[in-house]
């Protein structure tokens, strides 16, 4: 893969990673900093109970997220980003650049998705 290719997807890549860990520190302290928790109204508690599940959830996703982008900067540095990891072929430059966590082309990924809705 083409240098200049690799070093738009790291930097893609460490930015996206970048504003998920400071949205990860914001989200904790307003967990811990946040307004008294001592709600008479039972349907108010339950919003703000709805509203703490809600966010913990995507910060879930966006923990699992950051997983993906620092594998997809080891193989930048390994020299094994752009290999699809289930036929061993190259994925395609505007695949990488569109999502440069995939692990694999296109075909594959199809494939796989297809065999999940079975």
């Amino acid at each position: 893969m083409d240098t200049k290719v690799l070093e738009k997807c790291r930097e893609a890549l460490q930015r996206q990673m970048n504003e998920l860990m400071a949205e990860t520190g914001k989200t904790l302290s307003d967990m811990t900093l946040g307004p008294e928790d001592n709600f008479p109204d039972p349907t108010d508690r339950a919003a703000l109970e709805s509203d703490r599940n809600f966010t913990l959830r995507l910060r879930d996703r966006e923990r699992k997220l950051i997983a993906k982008i620092k594998e997809a900067i080891k193989r930048i540095e390994g020299g094994t980003f752009g290999t699809c990891e289930s036929c061993g072929g190259e994925i395609e430059e505007k695949r990488m650049i569109a999502r440069p966590v995939t692990t694999e082309c296109i075909d594959c990924k199809t494939a796989a998705e297809e065999e999940e809705v079975r």
